[in-house]
């Protein structure tokens, strides 16, 4: 006991350092891989939401996918998507936007909202398609 009392900042160092390891395993089923959101867009016919900028959504987005802007999400979401109980996929160049996003629809009240883990480079990484405007 006396150890741990005298070496408190070590146990604390070591405690953040197995939590900082463990962060990836614990975060890695917030978002769909591409080729789950694939299977989602085929048997749910979800709708895809690319929340980036018009100029980065210009360059580069998911083919089929519809541009709303993070910003203004909450706006323009529920003009797109009408039943909340529909499927909707959420994306950004890298992920961490679209979480963001889903996390902003589910707020609203949309029940089926998932966001694609490592965005649109982990979508161009696997080979699916992929569209310019």
């Amino acid at each position: 006991m006396k150890f741990l009392l005298d070496n408190w900042m070590l146990l604390a160092m070591a405690l953040a350092s197995g939590f900082a390891l463990l962060l990836p395993v614990l975060t890695k089923g917030s978002g769909l891989d591409p080729h789950a959101m694939v299977q989602l867009m085929n048997r749910d016919k979800a709708i895809v939401i690319d929340v980036c900028e018009p100029d980065e959504f210009a360059r580069l987005h998911v083919m089929g996918a519809k541009n709303v802007p993070l910003g203004q999400l909450e706006d323009k979401l529920p003009q797109l998507v009408k039943n909340k109980s529909t499927s909707v996929i959420m994306v950004c160049q890298v992920g961490a936007r679209s979480a963001r996003a889903a996390a902003s629809a589910r707020k609203l009240g949309y029940e089926n909202v998932q966001s694609l883990s490592g965005g649109l480079k982990a979508w161009a990484a696997a080979s699916m398609p992929t569209d310019k405007a």
